[in-house]
């Protein structure tokens, strides 16, 4: 995946017609595949989209879904049709035939913006096309915030007439789910699935091993799951994913073109699985299940086979379930692993990993060893402003051909407390962490010498020692994931929180429809919940 940078085509086309807007003069835009030609004139009925579209420009008049209206699309456009119209049909009652016919056009194309997409809405019709689908998708997510959230038997529903040529700052726009400390089951994971795609996130890391738990079966291996998933933090039963289930999520995850990067911690966080075999312990004990948040004590033998054979077992199964590039393999933390070890360690799972044809991803700390294999991706959790060594190791990755993904605690670790008075939430990170600080940061300002051409892109983690249900994993994401969503989309220059707070406040009319737990959080005006 390559990052987007340049100003092509459709960013100058954008620019000309908010040129012709402002001088209010009729201006039609050349056409592909059906597109619908855009007067473009102002509007007051424009709804606002998060994250921004990078250019966009207002039309004349609106569209009016009825029932008369069918969708086209055909090939590689079929499944985002067919997506949309799965949205639709509930919210409007209408039927909306797909057929090879219509005017809500949907077209995969070459031409445009890359790892984006063009929309054009008239009072006519409805045009959306793009490089692939995920960029179609994208698009899709644009219009769904256009439309109204929600509508009844007396309301319209209305689309007004604009123009959007939109692309992505980063390749990687990524959340993080930890099911370690907690688990949770299929259902809520794809929940989570949706909610970020909304956001047009293409990246769900799944924390799925720690001190706590073990979450996935492993074929050979079945203590994992029997001793390791059996208990989370706390008193509760834990649980973990069968591989048919994890096949599901991933599925599930592809329909909305979110890739599943899995991700096993080690050597150290692996107390679920010294707890499960003994002989994965250097003194052949088998440990204590562990059901705190203490962090650091635990570590894989570095020196057994057994260890080896444990290791090259769970990621060779790993990657034949993840159709993904990436295979995350922690790396942070590992205080209870001698330096050397810990060095030979990281050197012997990156050669394992590229064995799978996967490319390895390892907190910023397993930079501490040059010699990775070229092309491993650094994710930096470290704070905005690093620490002695978290910047010298996430280098150490760059210099070998890897990029990194940012993910600063301080500003992107979405289970730091909003408030200290809260009691949900951790606070290590810094915190409190506020919306305007989960959004006024930018990425390739963190670290010195590391700018946007040497970053895969964003993630925004949410840890789960202090929390258990949906709804409250939704209020720790909510709203600050959707800053850290256009933090990765849009360009930096064209960020304003100002601007961001008032889109947010209309974006939050849709977080209610959908049932979306959030926090009302201070510096948003908010719109009044609906009775």
């Amino acid at each position: 995946m390559a990052l987007i940078h340049r100003v092509p085509w459709y960013a100058l086309l954008a620019i000309v017609l908010a040129g012709a807007s402002a001088a209010n003069s009729a201006v039609t835009t050349p056409t592909t595949a059906g597109a619908p030609p855009a007067p473009a004139t102002a509007t007051t009925e424009e709804r606002t989209v998060v994250p921004s579209p990078v250019f966009r420009v207002a039309g004349k008049g609106t569209f009016t879904l009825d029932g008369d209206d069918s969708v086209d699309a055909r090939d590689d456009a079929a499944p985002v049709a067919e997506y949309l119209v799965n949205w639709l049909r509930p919210m409007t009652g209408l039927s909306l035939p797909l057929s090879g016919r219509g005017n809500i056009v949907l077209v995969v194309e070459p031409g445009h913006p890359p790892g984006g997409y063009d929309l054009r809405v008239t009072s006519t019709g409805i045009w959306i096309a793009a490089n692939d689908g995920a960029g179609l998708f994208a698009g899709v997510q644009t219009l769904r915030q256009l439309l109204p959230p929600k509508t009844d038997a007396t309301s319209h529903y209305s689309v007004a007439a604009t123009t959007i040529s939109d692309y992505p700052r980063f390749a990687y726009r990524g959340a993080m789910l930890d099911v370690a400390r907690h688990f949770f089951p299929v259902s809520v994971v794809k929940r989570y699935i949706d909610d970020i795609a909304l956001l047009k996130m293409n990246v769900l890391h799944l924390h799925l091993a720690d001190d706590q738990g073990w979450r996935i079966a492993i074929n050979g291996w079945p203590r994992l799951t029997q001793v390791g998933g059996a208990g989370e933090v706390g008193s509760a039963r834990g649980g973990f994913y069968t591989q048919s289930q994890f096949k599901e999520i991933v599925a599930y995850a592809a329909s909305r073109y979110i890739t599943i990067v899995p991700e096993i911690d080690m050597p150290g966080h692996t107390n679920a699985a010294l707890a499960s075999y003994a002989e994965l312990n250097c003194d052949g004990i088998a440990r204590t299940p562990y059901h705190g948040t203490s962090v650091g004590f635990s570590s894989l033998c570095v020196d057994k086979p057994i260890t080896w054979t444990f290791v090259t077992d769970v990621i060779d199964q790993l990657a034949a379930l993840t159709p993904g590039p990436w295979l995350h393999v922690g790396g942070d933390e590992s205080t209870a692993t001698s330096l050397n070890d810990y060095l030979r360690f990281v050197r012997r799972v990156g050669q394992i990993v590229a064995a799978t044809g996967k490319t390895m991803i390892g907190w910023h700390d397993i930079g501490r060893n040059s010699n990775l294999p070229e092309g491993t991706i650094g994710e930096y959790w470290d704070f905005t402003t690093p620490r002695p060594g978290s910047a010298t190791f996430s280098r150490t990755l760059v210099k070998r051909g890897g990029q990194l993904i940012m993910a600063p605690a301080n500003v992107a670790y979405l289970d730091q407390k909003y408030s200290l008075s809260e009691t949900l939430g951790t606070q290590w990170a810094q915190a409190p962490l506020t919306i305007q600080e989960a959004y006024g940061w930018d990425p390739a300002k963190v670290i010195k010498n590391v700018g946007d051409d040497q970053i895969l892109g964003v993630e925004a983690p949410l840890w789960s020692e202090t929390f258990s249900t949906r709804a409250d994993l939704e209020y720790l994401a909510f709203p600050r994931i959707a800053a850290i969503a256009e933090v990765g989309w849009m360009p930096q220059d064209a960020r304003h929180f100002k601007d961001f707070a008032v889109r947010l406040a209309s974006f939050g009319v849709y977080l209610d429809s959908l049932g979306i737990n959030y926090k009302r959080t201070p510096g948003v005006p908010w719109q009044k919940a609906s009775p």
